[in-house]
C-alpha cells in the first residue's frame, strides 16, 4: 500500500504543480477569462488517463492467462522506462518548469481558446498517462486480492491535490529539490520491483526462459500470505522465490540507476527557488537545489 501511495503522491504532485502554475499565472496576469478552457483541457486529460487505466484493466481480463502475463510483463517494463525517465527529467528541469509553462501559455493565449485547451491537455495529459500506466503495472505486481493497492494510490493522489492547493494559496513551503530527490529515489526502488515482476510475467508467458531456475526460496521464512510478506510485497514487490533472471535484472537496474540519480551532479549542484504565485499575486517560495 505504501509503494502505491508513494506513486500517487509523487506523480500526482507533479501534475498538481503544473495545474497550480498555469492557474496562478492566469490569475496574476488578470486573464481569468482563460481559466475555463484551461480547466477543460485538464478535465479531458484526467478523463483520458482514467479511460486508459480502465482499458488496461478491463481489456486485459478478456485475454488468456499467457496473453495477460505477456501484456502485464511488457507494460511493466515500459512503465519502468517511463517512470525512470520522468524522475530524471523532473530532477533536471524542475527549476525551469515555471518559465517553460509560462512561455507555452503566452503563445496559447495569443492563438485562442483551442490552443489553451491543448496546452492544458498536453501539460497534464502526459503526467496522467504515465501515472495510469505505472499505477496499473504496480497494482498488477503488488495486488494481493484486496483493494489496498488502489486505496494507497487514491490516498497519494488526494495528498498531492491537497499539497498543490496549499502551494497555490501560498500556505505551504517545502524544499522541492529534497522532496523530489527522496521520493524519486524511493520510486526507483519501487520500479526495480515492478521490473523484476514484469520479467517474471514474461517468464510465465513463456516469452523468456528460466521460470524454474530459482535464485533462492525463502517462502518458509517469509510466507507470502503473512503480514510481513504482504508488507514487503506491497512496498517493494518482494518475492520470496524469485528466479535468477529476476534477481539479476533487479540488481542491474537498481544499483546503477540509484547511484546515478543520487549523485551530487546536474540538478543537485546549485541553488535556486521555485516560486508559485497565489491568487492575489503574492509569491510563495520553495527553496530548491538546481544547476
Amino acid at each position: 500500500m505504501f509503494g502505491n501511495y508513494l506513486i500517487g503522491l509523487r506523480e500526482g504532485l507533479e501534475a498538481s504543480l503544473v495545474v497550480c502554475i498555469l492557474i496562478a499565472y492566469l490569475v496574476k496576469t488578470d486573464r481569468k477569462d482563460a481559466l475555463k478552457p484551461i480547466w477543460m483541457g485538464i478535465g479531458v486529460a484526467i478523463a483520458l488517463a482514467l479511460g486508459f487505466g480502465c482499458a488496461l484493466e478491463f481489456g486485459s481480463q478478456e485475454l488468456t492467462f499467457e496473453a495477460q502475463e505477456a501484456l502485464g510483463g511488457s507494460l511493466s517494463i515500459v512503465a519502468v522506462g517511463l517512470v525512470t525517465w520522468m524522475v530524471f527529467w523532473m530532477r533536471r528541469t524542475a527549476r525551469h518548469l515555471k518559465s517553460e509553462l509560462h512561455g507555452r501559455l503566452d503563445a496559447a493565449l495569443a492563438m485562442g481558446t483551442g490552443a489553451l485547451v491543448a496546452t492544458a491537455f498536453l501539460a497534464v495529459g502526459r503526467e496522467g498517462l504515465e501515472t495510469a500506466l505505472f499505477v496499473w503495472a504496480s497494482v498488477h505486481a503488488a495486488s494481493d486480492g484486496t483493494p489496498r493497492p488502489l486505496i494507497g494510490v487514491a490516498l497519494g493522489l488526494a495528498t498531492a491535490v491537497l499539497l498543490g492547493w496549499l502551494f497555490y494559496r501560498g500556505a505551504l513551503k517545502i524544499n522541492l529539490a529534497k522532496f523530489f530527490t527522496w521520493t524519486g529515489g524511493m520510486l526507483v526502488v519501487v520500479a526495480a520491483g515492478v521490473l523484476a515482476y514484469g520479467v517474471h510475467d514474461l517468464q510465465e508467458a513463456d516469452w523468456i526462459p528460466g521460470l524454474r531456475n530459482l535464485a533462492f526460496d525463502i517462502s518458509g521464512t517469509i510466507p507470502p500470505d503473512s503480514w510481513y510478506g504482504t508488507l514487503l510485497k506491497g512496498v517493494l514487490n518482494f518475492q520470496p522465490d524469485p528466479t535468477v533472471l529476476q534477481v539479476t535484472v533487479w540488481a542491474l537496474y537498481l544499483v546503477p540507476t540509484l547511484a546515478i540519480f543520487l549523485a551530487p551532479v546536474g540538478f543537485a549542484s546549485g541553488k535556486g527557488k521555485v516560486k508559485v504565485p497565489d491568487e492575489q499575486g503574492s509569491r510563495g517560495s520553495q527553496p530548491t537545489k538546481a544547476s
